[in-house]
């Protein structure tokens, strides 16, 4: 579905400059953008996959993951089509690596807010491909979501420009973001992106601005992001930027994609960055696509009991008192609910 797009400017000669992600492509007349989900038409800029959704269903929260916003809560779930990365590794390329809006059913943010209470959801997430290719959906669904009781969730790759955030940010609850490691070389040899480290200050916009409840994701993949510069480097920056209560999840990679060459992530990798975040000063971080790892649990730094027991999606609450704090001995979990 074609919509004007918002958050552009009008050049000469008929060209336009999309202002949503740090892209900020230059569209000559006729022509798309990197995400191929914008097009120049005549001077005017147009989304086309306004409300066209790939992907729906009702999610544990804990599948984004997030483990410490609305745990045990289920969430409404979109995907839609494109992606502004072109990752080596990505697991849902089938929708991300596309240039056109597919196969789609339309789920108007009225009808969106309609199914996530049908199913007893309480709340939105834009997820399965990068929420910010289709921006206007977004924000308008955001806005519905709030106006109706509802949390809203972006799981991105976090390459939205500050504008673009400060446009959502009102309506956006949680920002679960991608740091793919901290090297420009591993961010231009996986995903093609060489201007990354925006990530880390729109991130920090989210948190200290917004007051959006941010959890960090890195997927560790052998011979690429496991070494100790780039896992100190995410860690550190974590600590540094968005406090140490944020949580950390390294996760498993598994061959796919146009990685199938490679084998799949070492548990004892994710074990040493596991420690490496807790020798930095994180206090959460969790190890992940490794079900029924101890270290998928939540354990609270100041008296060391398990007050989040998790075995995949399923989650017990054991330890946590209304406040998201530790119920033994008071600590701030920093669990939001």
């Amino acid at each position: 579905m074609e919509r004007e797009a918002i958050l552009y400017d009008k050049l000469p000669q008929g060209k336009v400059r999309c202002n949503v992600c740090q892209w900020r492509c230059a569209i000559l007349p006729g022509k798309k953008g990197v995400c191929r989900m914008r097009k120049n038409q005549d001077g005017t800029l147009y989304t086309l996959n306004y409300a066209s959704v790939s992907s729906a269903a009702s999610d544990p929260i804990e599948k984004k993951p997030l483990f410490h916003f609305f745990p045990r809560s289920r969430v409404f779930s979109l995907g839609g089509w494109g992606c502004n990365f072109h990752c080596q590794h990505c697991q849902n390329w089938q929708i991300s690596c596309t240039d056109d809006a597919g196969s789609s059913e339309t789920i108007r943010p009225s009808e969106a807010v309609e199914l996530a209470h049908r199913y007893h959801c309480q709340g939105l997430a834009w997820t399965y491909n990068e929420p910010s290719v289709w921006f206007e959906y977004t924000l308008d669904s955001a806005k519905l979501a709030k106006q109706n009781g509802l949390y809203t969730v972006y799981v991105t790759n976090g390459f939205l420009t500050p504008e673009a955030l400060d446009a959502i940010g009102p309506w956006l609850d949680a920002w679960r973001v991608d740091v793919k490691g901290f090297s420009d070389s591993l961010y231009q040899n996986l995903a093609r992106v060489s201007k990354w480290r925006g990530i880390l200050d729109v991130a920090e916009q989210a948190k200290n601005k917004w007051n959006m409840h941010v959890e960090v994701v890195t997927n560790i993949i052998p011979g690429l992001n496991d070494d100790e510069e780039q896992l100190y480097g995410v860690a550190r920056w974590i600590k540094e930027g968005l406090g140490e209560l944020t949580p950390w999840h390294v996760t498993r990679f598994y061959p796919q994609h146009k990685l199938n060459n490679l084998p799949s992530t070492p548990v004892s990798t994710l074990e040493r960055a596991y420690q490496v975040g807790k020798t930095v000063g994180l206090k959460f971080v969790y190890i992940g696509n490794v079900i029924g790892h101890a270290l998928e649990n939540t354990t609270c730094y100041s008296c060391g009991r398990v007050v989040v027991k998790r075995t995949g999606y399923e989650t017990e609450m054991t330890g946590v008192d209304s406040q998201g704090k530790c119920r033994f001995c008071g600590a701030d979990l920093n669990i939001r609910s």
